[in-house]
């Protein structure tokens, strides 16, 4: 069993920053790559950023890409993501996933889910 939990959503003016934090604990083994993804209100979940846990390799959606940098410390067993330029857009609740069983970028491939956490973009 693996278990995430998020924290750092809040309430930001755009261009403002925020730094979300995923903790991953539980059992280790299989635990391949770490995702965020968001979902909007009235909208489906959406790939954010993903960064394997070996190798650190990163992957982003095209409408973050150079705004958002995800990361992970290993002594923390926590993966961060670093959102800058926000934008009203990018107002979501926001979750962290683990394990995927294939395609990083696809939300039904990930066995576990954190609770989400709740980023508001607005003036």
């Amino acid at each position: 069993q693996v278990q995430l939990v998020e924290s750092g959503g809040g309430f930001v003016q755009p261009g403002g920053s925020l730094r979300l934090s995923c903790t991953v604990s539980g059992r280790t083994f299989g635990r391949n790559a770490v995702a965020w993804f968001r979902q909007p209100p009235g909208k489906d979940r959406e790939f954010v950023a993903a960064i394997t846990w070996i190798g650190s390799s990163t992957y982003y959606a095209d409408s973050v890409k150079g705004r958002f940098t995800i990361s992970r410390d290993f002594a923390k067993n926590t993966v961060y993501l670093q959102m800058n330029s926000l934008k009203p857009e990018d107002t979501a609740a926001y979750y962290c996933a683990a394990e995927t069983r294939g395609n990083l970028r696809l939300a039904g491939e990930y066995a576990y889910w954190g609770q989400g956490t709740q980023v508001t973009v607005s003036s």
